[in-house]
């Protein structure tokens, strides 16, 4: 398949998704959007084990495009939030392999939620957060309240809502919104290492944990514990378990197959 305003890349079992408008900071409009989503699933249709997602030029995302093709944004905003980031926010979240992000550059707004919604996050040291919603009298959306809240916690969620201030990369660090912060020279071999190992490892297990995470989030301790367990029966059933039994048992790596 084609696209137009990303790039699809598949190399070792990894899919890299580049949003691809730099001359645009990589603003989001509903062709890319749509394309993201189609990129998630045929990442998982293409037989992939892992995801990096990422931004061509400087920027990771600048958020929404305003302007557009000059006929700026439409009347109602929450239809095309309906039609097109949700599908997006959606696709990545369903996602049945594991995503690392790797913020190469400002990540404001929309683009936030998108950068954060990865289950690895690498950030560049020079790259910048902003949820610049309230700048424009917007209010957060694309998941971003949630992935900021859950994170971050009330005080800070509102501090970055309502003041619409840069936060640096390492205080996006302290405050638990990245996973990792890294030289911006090394970001690109650090984001591909961590996705080799997730790619080489036990990858029906892996989705299990990602979703088992996400669900433990909105849910109580025992609530939890069925969740835990229809996924402990499930995994156990693997050929990956059934490996990684037999290569401790004979004292070497296992050879993770994805199965």
């Amino acid at each position: 398949m084609s696209y137009e305003t990303i790039v699809y890349a598949l190399s070792d079992n990894i899919a890299t998704i580049t949003l691809n408008r730099p001359e645009r900071m990589n603003a989001l409009t509903p062709k890319l959007l749509t394309e993201l989503a189609q990129a998630v699933e045929a990442a998982q249709s293409d037989g992939a084990r892992a995801i990096i997602l990422t931004g061509a030029g400087d920027a990771f995302c600048s958020g929404a495009d305003l302007i557009g093709d000059g006929e700026g944004m439409p009347d109602d905003l929450g239809a095309m939030l309906d039609a097109y980031y949700h599908p997006a926010v959606e696709a990545l979240a369903n996602s049945d392999i594991p995503i690392v992000s790797a913020i190469n550059g400002p990540a404001v707004g929309a683009g936030l939620s998108f950068g954060l919604a990865a289950d690895i996050v690498l950030m560049k040291r020079s790259a910048y957060l902003m949820l610049a919603f309230a700048n424009i009298g917007l209010v957060p959306d694309a998941g971003a309240t949630w992935l900021i809240a859950k994170s971050a916690g009330r005080a800070k969620t509102l501090e970055m809502a309502l003041l619409g201030e840069k936060v640096s990369a390492e205080q996006a660090l302290d405050l638990g919104l990245v996973t990792r912060v890294v030289d911006d020279e090394a970001l690109a071999d650090e984001v591909h290492k961590i996705a080799t190992k997730l790619a080489n490892g036990p990858s029906v297990a892996l989705g299990f944990i990602r979703k088992q995470v996400a669900a433990a989030l909105d849910s109580t301790l025992s609530a939890t514990l069925p969740v835990e367990q229809a996924n402990q029966t499930a995994a156990g059933h693997t050929a990956d378990f059934r490996e990684a039994v037999m290569a401790f048992a004979q004292k070497r790596k296992p050879e993770f197959k994805g199965k």
